[in-house]
């Protein structure tokens, strides 16, 4: 069947008024924790330390979870481009279903994090404070992944600006609530770290009914609650099976950032701290790619449905196009601007921050170093989900974080003595070979051969 076809500069268009409210939610959610380790940096360095312990294995367990989220999203962008409504709601509900399964088997990981920790090889009194820190959080963790659900379904029914204004909503919010209840101003109490966690709690507890009723109101023929506590098999079976693989593939990836965060743990606490706080700009410049890359799943998503290969080939060369522009400015900033950059987080009286501000220009040059093949293997994984290929992306980021990225990183930094910047080189490594051989797949596979 022919499709009537957009230019290269229609699809630029139609991505980027699709994608900006997407970026933009993506940006205010990172704003969140942003807040979080610039504030805890502002309140002492051993607090800000278990943060980033703390955090590196909450969005581990997070993401893994939130596969179930991902997946809906393409599911439901295919069910849409074929006018089946009926599917979109099963999908989206047993998304919800999935979701709270994982939650309730991984909140015991988040209540006896201590000892995880000190078999890590982590301090122990940074442990103490990092699972004081989790001990809270984890009450939001539900509500975080049924967010999830919400933002995929809305953004496959191209309702952005909702996840946009939502998100941004949450992030000021975050602001003052840390505001308040780390440093105890207003009346509360001073409550440290335990208080940047409770922030992120009232604020994910809020999101989630936001979205829900505005799906309600503005979406009514889908009826998204309606006996929702009624499971469906096979829907549920066809989220699974595309969920695992998607929560695994980004498992992989956010868990070399973790386990780079306990190496960096072994070297020193300043060392933690400048790491934390350089993967805090990596990680606000992904959240750009990262919506072009859900872009670029709904959109493969919608294509497939309608069986437009042709759509579905130009599409993607242009989100690729935009996502690698963006990279290459983001290069020039890192290695033009790094002090500037790693300062803000820093109290202007903390002893240690000559030392933290060197350590952490060091780990943005090498962020410049993975910016363009980061940008490429989201893109190019954001493209085959789209398709509804999770598999075989899974087994790719597997070997290339985990065999090659961190033993990589392992060697460069105990075995040559690189330090901080070892780890980090085998960051760059890991995450180039992931791009290459997932890009190799998709501008390869089948789906190109009905053009």
């Amino acid at each position: 069947m022919m499709h009537p076809q957009l230019s290269y500069r229609g699809h630029a268009k139609a991505i980027l008024l699709l994608g900006l409210p997407l970026i933009g939610s993506h940006i205010a959610q990172m704003a969140i924790n942003v807040a979080d380790t610039m504030m805890m940096g502002w309140y002492g360095v051993p607090e800000l330390a278990a943060l980033v312990l703390a955090g590196s294995l909450f969005i581990v367990v997070f993401l893994a979870g939130a596969g179930f989220a991902f997946a809906v999203m393409p599911m439901v962008a295919r069910a849409a481009g074929a006018g089946d409504d009926t599917r979109v709601r099963r999908v989206t509900r047993m998304g919800i279903w999935a979701s709270a399964i994982y939650t309730a088997l991984v909140v015991p990981f988040f209540v006896w994090s201590e000892a995880l920790f000190l078999a890590l090889g982590q301090e122990p009194a940074i442990s103490l404070l990092a699972q004081e820190y989790l001990r809270i959080l984890v009450i939001g963790l539900l509500p975080s992944l049924l967010t999830m659900v919400m933002k995929s379904y809305l953004a496959a029914m191209e309702r952005t600006q909702i996840v946009f204004l939502v998100a941004i909503t949450g992030a000021f919010l975050n602001i003052l609530l840390n505001y308040m209840l780390i440093f105890g101003n207003w009346g509360a109490p001073e409550m440290g770290i335990q208080g940047a966690a409770l922030a992120s709690v009232l604020v994910q507890v809020i999101t989630f009914p936001v979205l829900a009723v505005y799906a309600g109101w503005k979406i009514p023929r889908h009826r998204l609650f309606h006996r929702l506590w009624r499971p469906d098999a096979e829907a549920f079976g066809q989220v699974f099976r595309l969920g695992w693989p998607i929560g695994m593939t980004t498992l992989a990836e956010v868990g070399l950032f973790a386990a780079s965060a306990v190496m960096m743990g072994w070297i020193g606490t300043f060392e933690l701290a400048a790491h934390g706080i350089a993967l805090q700009w990596a990680s606000i410049t992904f959240m750009v790619h990262l919506g072009l890359a859900n872009v670029a799943t709904i959109r493969a998503g919608n294509a497939m449905g309608r069986r437009d290969v042709a759509g579905l080939r130009r599409g993607g060369l242009v989100v690729t196009a935009i996502s690698m522009l963006f990279a290459a400015l983001i290069v020039a900033v890192f290695l033009l601007l790094p002090e500037p950059l790693i300062s803000v987080f820093l109290d202007r009286s903390e002893p240690a921050r000559d030392q933290i501000i060197a350590i952490g220009a060091v780990l943005l040059a090498m962020a410049a170093l993975f910016q363009l093949t980061d940008a490429a293997q989201v893109l190019a994984l954001g493209l085959l989900r789209g398709v509804h290929d999770a598999r075989v992306p899974m087994i790719f980021a597997s070997v290339s974080y985990w065999l090659v990225g961190l033993p990589a990183g392992y060697w460069l930094a105990f075995g040559l003595g690189l330090g901080a910047a070892g780890i980090w080189l085998g960051l760059v490594i890991g995450l180039s070979l992931a791009a290459v051989l997932m890009s190799y797949r998709f501008w390869t596979r089948r789906w190109f051969a009905a053009e």
